[in-house]
């Protein structure tokens, strides 16, 4: 061996030269590409500095505010979004400058979580659609997606009108007040817009989410206005896309009313393809406007600063921020853009198509040659360290000699390296920052390292998928959302809350506010009688103001915590006591939290505060029933008719309204989807407004009567001797 190995090492020395070679050349045309877009990109911005920006009066704000709101909806999939989406919708409805949209959240019937932050959601904000896959997940996001696509369809039949744009959104974007202006403006001379996607802004010291930073502020700074540029056509980014109600209806026809394509794990790259094949114009747009951020200056180290910066508006989010997370994120865009898409569309279109085909896949290649690379040249430091020591014989030719046509490419690959370098800092610095760009020059190794192991596993999946027919399904990524002050509101009068979600306009509002100054009844009460609120709505409204919890009570529990607590309270004070989980003590459901004084009356009795909790307000009126009944030594099943009429019977009764009409109005009715029974007779011209105040004046005024009744017999009761 020891005779041998001078030659082996001889060998392998003669490999790394040849395999220097290949790497070098393939590099050279992967730069040049690189550099013919960087190219277009510089002529075309001069071009137009020249030109065009001296020609037109750029866009303003105000002129997006004056054009009227046409309907706009809004799609959100969510596959286990639980901890993002309450939050990313009440940042949306508290953030868009905008009231003509309705949100449509698609969620699946086997992620329970998920279903209840949207249910919650919907509850609050009127302009919130839950959709329903009627299947299990995950599925593919294409799926999720052609399913809401349905029930925005339906809506519009159902309320009589038509969507000028349907905008496709995450569960973790954050959005820009004007987007939905901005979006209105367009519509419907354009057909796909696609605003820029930007990352939210990262501590210097997160490596991968940096990565985000830098390749995102480039290639929608760069790359997709060159392609934009060259071939007519923009691919979705999968967020801060705007269909217009033409591209829609023209992508449901193609396949069955399913616009987006369930073959690939990236529906959004094949739209703009799609589209373009029947002469549709797509955009990607960029309009300047002011963000105020909060920067950390020096790396960190520096004092924070309060700025206001202007960028193209656009959607920001956080991405993964673990090796794990990004890149099993990014092996799932490999694989629909780079494997799904071949398969798919294969090489199709003009010269200038199809070179962008071969830009978008030429990473199934490069990323392994990049790495490799980087072993080249560690192997190549090792061999200077040994020569350097004299741990190897100095007869050697150089690794890396300049001389002769390889040199040539050696030179320009270093040139061109520089120049990525530069390109980087300067897309980067623009948007985050000097400190930003200068990390984003360490931070490109470890993007080509994550690109690597993504392109890894991307071309394990799918060899998989061809050898066993294995479905591809949608991989899920855990996402995070901002939480920074002033994204939720916090504590608001209930009037104004309400107004802030949009459940209610300001001039209901004032109107109610002097309804209630000359009857004397809670705001939210006005707004149920007069049909202009959902109590379900009100009750989450409440919850949210108060910062109690919203539950739901059972008979069982208000039956069961009957002889621990004072039924005169229950009806003085208009709550309904239940166990407090697994502990000994009492808890309150209430619709409307207690005053101090009241609190403080059932503290000194109980010898605790108790916790309190929300409800629907019918849901404490039937406990009430329930509780009154029992006082009576009746039972659950006439509790309901122990106590006060229901409205419908005081009304025929009364022959405001047949017994026929009402029993065919209930036929339909829903409680949860239509809201107050006197509100959804009226709606329905079934019976006159006046009528039915009327009666419900009348239902309190017995109401009032039957609590005193049933106060006076708990006293009773409660001062008889054992």
């Amino acid at each position: 061996m020891q005779l041998y190995w001078p030659y082996l090492l001889a060998d392998y020395y003669r490999l790394l030269e040849y395999m220097t070679v290949i790497v070098a050349v393939v590099i050279l045309i992967s730069c040049i590409d690189d550099l013919f877009v960087d190219a277009v990109f510089y002529i075309r911005a001069i071009k137009r500095r020249l030109t065009a920006e001296r020609r037109y009066s750029p866009l303003t704000p105000e002129q997006l505010k004056n054009r009227p709101e046409q309907h706009i909806a809004i799609m959100v999939p969510a596959w286990l979004e639980s901890d993002v989406i309450a939050a990313m919708i009440e940042g949306m409805v508290h953030t868009l400058d905008y009231r003509n949209y309705t949100v449509f959240v698609g969620t699946y019937r086997n992620d329970a979580a998920t279903i209840n932050e949207v249910e919650r959601m919907r509850r609050r904000y009127r302009q919130l659609v839950r959709v329903e896959v009627p299947h299990d997940g995950p599925t593919c996001k294409a799926d999720c997606l052609n399913w809401v696509v349905q029930a925005i369809f339906a809506h519009e039949e159902k309320h009589g009108i038509a969507f000028a744009g349907t905008i496709l959104h995450d569960s973790e974007d954050v959005l820009h007040p004007l987007e939905l202006r901005f979006f209105n403006y367009l519509l419907p001379r354009i057909d796909l817009i696609q605003i820029p996607v930007n990352s939210l802004e990262r501590n210097w010291y997160d490596l991968v989410a940096g990565v985000y930073m830098d390749e995102f502020a480039e290639w929608h700074g760069k790359d997709i206005v060159v392609r934009e540029a060259l071939a007519g056509m923009v691919p979705s980014a999968g967020v801060g896309t705007c269909f217009s109600r033409k591209a829609l209806l023209t992508l449901s026809a193609e396949n069955d009313n399913q616009p987006f394509n369930t073959q690939t794990l990236t529906e959004d790259y094949d739209i703009g393809v799609r589209l373009a094949e029947h002469g549709m114009r797509s955009i990607l747009a960029r309009f300047p406007v002011e963000y105020k951020v909060k920067r950390k200056t020096w790396f960190g180290f520096g004092r924070d600063k309060d700025m206001t910066i202007t960028m193209p508006l656009c959607v920001q989010e956080y991405f993964p921020n673990t090796l794990l997370t990004s890149y099993r994120q990014k092996a799932r865009w490999s694989l629909g853009i780079c494997f799904q898409g071949w398969a798919y569309f294969g090489w199709h279109g003009s010269l200038i198509d199809r070179y962008f085909l071969l830009r978008d896949r030429k990473g199934m290649v490069t990323v392994f040659v990049t790495v490799f690379a980087y072993v080249l040249a560690l192997q190549y430091i090792l061999f200077r360290l040994g020569f350097s020591f004299g741990l190897l014989p100095q007869n050697y030719p150089p690794l890396l000699s300049l001389d002769g046509w390889i040199g040539t490419v050696l030179i320009l690959n270093a040139i061109a390296l520089m120049l990525r370098v530069v390109q980087r800092f300067y897309f980067t610095s623009r948007t985050f920052g000097w400190e930003h760009g200068l990390l984003a020059i360490p931070r490109m190794i470890i993007g080509n390292l994550v690109n690597f192991l993504a392109m890894s596993r991307a071309w394990k999946q799918y060899l998989v998928h061809l050898a066993t027919g294995k479905r591809l399904v949608w991989d899920k990524t855990m996402h995070d959302f901002p939480t920074a002050e002033g994204l939720v509101e916090g504590q608001a009068k209930l009037g104004e809350l309400l107004v802030s979600w949009h459940a209610i306009d300001e001039s209901q509002l004032g109107d109610s506010l002097k309804a209630q100054e000359a009857r004397d009844l809670p705001l939210g009460r006005i707004l149920l009688d007069r049909g202009w609120l959902e109590e379900d709505v009100l009750a989450e409204a409440v919850a949210f103001q108060s910062g109690l919890d919203m539950i739901q009570v059972s008979e069982e529990e208000v039956i069961s915590a009957y002889d621990r607590f004072r039924p005169d309270f229950c009806f003085r004070f208009r709550v309904l006591a239940i166990a407090d989980g697994d502990s000994d003590r009492l808890a309150l459901a209430t619709a409307f939290p207690l005053t101090p004084t009241a609190l403080q009356v059932i503290a000194e009795e109980l010898g605790y505060q108790p916790r309190q909790y929300i409800v629907l307000d019918r849901a404490v009126a039937r406990g009430l029933n329930l509780l009154g009944a029992h006082l009576r030594g009746g039972t659950r099943e006439r509790a309901l008719g122990e106590g006060v009429p229901l409205l419908g019977e005081m009304l025929v009764n009364k022959g405001l309204i047949s017994t026929e009409a009402l029993q065919h109005a209930l036929a339909d009715y829903d409680p949860q989807r239509d809201g107050q029974i006197g509100a959804y007779l009226v709606s329905h011209d079934i019976v006159f407004k006046s009528a039915v105040d009327q009666t419900v004046e009348e239902q309190r005024a017995r109401m009032d009567k039957w609590v005193h009744e049933i106060t006076a017999a708990a006293d009773d009761n409660r001062k008889a001797p054992a």
